[in-house]
């Protein structure tokens, strides 16, 4: 809960930074969160060194392979999955869109499960045609058909948040959960950057005038909420963990209403409604 908390909060510190490029975005915040998270793997690394595994035997190469190829996956998927988020973001900074859009993945992981060889109960086709009547009131006009760029993008970047989950869920008991989540940040910063200085023109100015949202959404949103969900993954079950995920759509809401004065029209909260109950009974399925 305190992940989502987190989470629903970060989409006003995006909004709030979505004058900055995307990448450079980005990078700044996955570098923050690996200096947040580095004293803690050396700590980690030197009780290791001390006192050797639970078992009493030391790291093994095959283990630390499979550690940097964890992180390598899952710090791919998160980078992909954020950086189409913050696009969209950027081009449409609603919160409240971006929080129930984000939350798309909660139905997604369901469906993606589907080619796991996980037979899905009926409802939850239920839940998926709920959430495309929720997505036609909140994302079309009445005078268009067409999912507008942001939106799009914002779609894109909870599909790939779907896999990002079922990646976590993969590897979460396999690898330290904290060494996870640095490599991954790792990861992350490094594409971030490389993407940032072939596309974009970072600046020091724009830096310092993201500075806020970077660090918050570095430190907490990254640093804290994802390490969290990595580490509670190991011992949540995944229908629980993701009905309690889900949440951030709705602190989105609640924040963007207070922090940013955001208002929904009636439509857009007919849509957020839908969107809601689909997610809900995607946990059933």
């Amino acid at each position: 809960m305190l992940c989502a908390l987190i989470w629903g909060t970060a989409f006003v510190a995006q909004s709030a930074g979505s004058g900055m490029g995307a990448f450079s975005f980005l990078a700044g915040r996955s570098w923050m969160a690996v200096l947040v998270l580095l004293p803690t793997v050396k700590a980690f690394d030197a009780l290791h060194h001390r006192q050797g595994k639970p078992d009493g035997k030391p790291k093994t190469a095959a283990e630390r392979k499979l550690l940097l190829k964890a992180g390598l996956m899952c710090g791919t998927l998160l980078f992909l999955a954020s950086a189409a988020q913050q696009l969209g973001i950027t081009l449409d900074p609603s919160t409240a869109k971006a929080g129930f859009l984000t939350a798309m993945y909660v139905v997604l992981v369901p469906v993606l499960g589907i080619f796991l060889k996980k037979r899905p109960k009926p409802i939850l086709w239920v839940s998926v045609a709920l959430a495309c009547v929720g997505l036609y009131f909140l994302c079309f006009t009445d005078k268009t058909f067409s999912l507008a760029m942001g939106d799009t993008l914002m779609l894109s970047g909870a599909v790939l948040f779907a896999f990002h989950i079922l990646v976590i869920d993969h590897f979460s008991p396999l690898v330290d959960g904290v060494c996870l989540s640095f490599v991954q940040f790792l990861t992350a910063g490094s594409l971030g950057l490389l993407v940032a200085f072939a596309t974009e023109q970072p600046t020091f100015a724009a830096l310092g005038a993201a500075a806020v949202p970077i660090l918050y959404t570095g430190i907490f949103t990254m640093g804290v909420a994802y390490t969290l969900q990595i580490v509670a993954q190991k011992d949540t079950d995944p229908t629980v963990a993701s009905l309690i995920l889900c949440m951030e759509s709705v602190f989105a809401v609640v924040f963007g209403w207070l922090i940013l004065h955001e208002t929904l029209s009636l439509r857009e909260g007919v849509g957020s409604v839908f969107m809601f109950i689909a997610i809900l009974l995607a946990q059933l399925a």
